[in-house]
């Protein structure tokens, strides 16, 4: 397959719903040649439809993160078909809803698996290719769950941050190696995303459930509020997403909106961390 050498190639993970479907069209809509992954392409219908209503053009193709021969296979194709990779965009990713207690270690590795494992293994796979070419950008898709810690999710929470500590350790790298490193990190994203987490929510013993059970809740409904106020559309941090990929020099880290910037910033302030407990502790009964 050939393809014209003044557009860039970019591979997206992640792209059958939500900021990774929207992201492929824009970044389509922006020049690049858009090399769409998702885990299962029967659900490429609506990234598919929104391309044609958008009139562009991209590739759908099959990569599970969690299987290195997937992602092997996937890169060796794109290579072969297009000859290098200059944007790898890392969005797949899954959240867990669940304290300590009511979160057994296979859901912990699950979640993981995909938030960190995956990331891990997509950079690694695209990476040489990128010093080979001593160029390239990898923008990869946080949240603000990794860099401040929410309540009752601590294992999404904790892949996050595994995420940004290993981009942070990479970033200077890769800079000297001619790669550029960046992080974007969304808040409340009006997608399927929370009913997804909710649905990984288990059967709690009575136990637990009289210790955790009025916590969730409210957490629940004070998370919903929250989006319905405050949520973004995936499409205004997909916005995010092409500007970082764009812009002649790329910072490190972006948030996708004020109310964002705002709370990470208290994590600068306030070095002892107590403001950011206090918050969100005032948000449970």
């Amino acid at each position: 397959m050939s393809n014209s050498s003044s557009q860039k190639i970019a591979i997206i993970t992640g792209t059958s719903s939500g900021i990774g479907l929207h992201t492929a069209v824009l970044l389509a809509q922006s020049g690049f040649t858009v090399i769409a992954i998702m885990r299962d392409t029967t659900k490429a219908g609506p990234l598919q439809e929104l391309a044609e209503q958008a009139g562009v053009s991209l590739s759908v193709r099959q990569l599970n993160v969690q299987d290195e021969v997937s992602i092997a296979n996937c890169v060796q194709a794109v290579m072969r078909d297009y000859g290098r990779i200059d944007l790898l965009v890392n969005n797949a990713g899954a959240g867990y809803l669940g304290s300590l207690e009511q979160t057994s270690m296979a859901d912990l590795r699950g979640t993981m698996e995909v938030n960190f494992f995956g990331v891990w293994a997509v950079t690694q796979a695209v990476f040489p290719l990128m010093r080979a070419a001593e160029a390239g950008r990898i923008v990869t898709v946080t949240s603000v769950g990794g860099l401040i810690g929410q309540p009752l999710n601590d294992a999404y929470c904790a892949a996050k941050f595994a995420v940004e500590g290993f981009m942070e350790s990479l970033a200077p790298v890769a800079q000297r190696l001619g790669v550029t490193v960046s992080l974007v990190e969304p808040g409340p994203v009006n997608t399927e995303f929370v009913a997804t987490v909710q649905a990984t929510r288990t059967e709690t013993a009575p136990a637990l459930q009289a210790a955790y059970g009025p916590m969730t809740e409210a957490y629940i409904a004070a998370t919903q509020q929250t989006f319905a106020t405050l949520g973004q559309s995936p499409t205004e941090v997909g916005r995010v997403i092409v500007e970082v990929a764009t812009t002649e020099k790329p910072h490190f880290r972006y948030t996708t909106s004020e109310m964002i910037l705002g709370l990470v910033s208290r994590k600068y302030v306030d070095p002892t961390g107590d403001s950011i407990v206090a918050l969100f502790a005032s948000r449970l009964p």
